[in-house]
């Protein structure tokens, strides 16, 4: 298993491994041909940015069963998603704020990211774990009382499209079997979400396969798997949000009214 992070250092981006307490630096591409520079940087020195720089964003809606069963929503035969802007990404630790001309009710969703490694095009379920990276930590925040403004028309690329709200990372790890992951979600030091990714509708594998026949998914492309039950607002002027998946780690951001 590897983690794999993106910072900037001295005015410079570069990318790396993660170890006990350092970066290791590498050269070349993350998702292509790379090696380790030799040169080691504590995390202290640098600041951590989003783990790749994705072209698309593929955020999934009723994916899990327990959640289906919960809304009394029936299970979709394929899998339902939207598009998030890519300008909806920012740093691990960093904090976002409400819109100034926004009042309404603001949710976290604590989910896992399936991250692309190399050009993904019509490609079967078991073929897909040869184009998947790895899994990242992801928190797909939304605007709710954007999403149902309007009764002709759900907003669902407005209402989770708003800049900053989409954070990912703190890494991407690699060498994991994301069936035996759980997503935890910790507001304001409560836990809030508890779930296994073993209760998708549709695992990593098959939404890889269904949405490849879509669309391309290109190197760095994320998928955010959708989340389960415990999904709440932040009422407080100042939330703390972590996402939290064993083997991979800890997404912390502030959310501000």
């Amino acid at each position: 298993m590897k983690h794999w992070l993106r910072f900037r250092h001295a005015g410079t981006t570069g990318f790396g491994t993660l170890t006990a307490s350092d970066i290791n630096v590498h050269d070349g591409e993350m998702f292509g041909r790379n090696e380790s520079t030799g040169k080691m940087l504590a995390l202290s020195e640098v600041e951590l940015l989003a783990p790749c720089a994705p072209s698309k964003i593929v955020a999934l809606w009723n994916n899990f069963h327990a959640l289906a069963a919960k809304l009394n929503q029936p299970e979709p035969p394929e899998p339902l998603y939207l598009l998030k802007a890519t300008t909806t990404i920012t740093t691990p630790g960093a904090v976002i704020r409400r819109p100034s001309y926004y009042d309404g009710k603001t949710t976290y969703e604590g989910e896992l990211g399936i991250v692309i490694g190399k050009t993904c095009a019509r490609v079967s379920p078991n073929e897909a774990d040869g184009f998947i990276f790895g899994y990242t930590c992801v928190n797909d925040i939304t605007a709710n009382d954007i999403l149902t403004s309007d009764p002709t028309f759900p907003q669902w690329a407005r209402a989770k499209g708003i800049d900053d709200y989409g954070p990912f990372g703190p890494v991407i790890a690699t060498g994991l079997d994301p069936a035996k992951l759980t997503v935890r979600t910790i507001l304001n030091g409560a836990e809030r979400q508890n779930y296994p990714i073993a209760d998708m509708i549709f695992s990593a594998q098959a939404l890889v396969s269904k949405i490849s026949h879509d669309m391309t998914l290109l190197p760095g492309d994320l998928i955010a798997v959708g989340t389960s039950v415990g999904v709440g607002v932040m009422k407080e002027q100042v939330n703390t949000v972590t996402v939290a998946i064993d083997g991979i780690g800890e997404l912390t951001n502030e959310f501000r009214l």
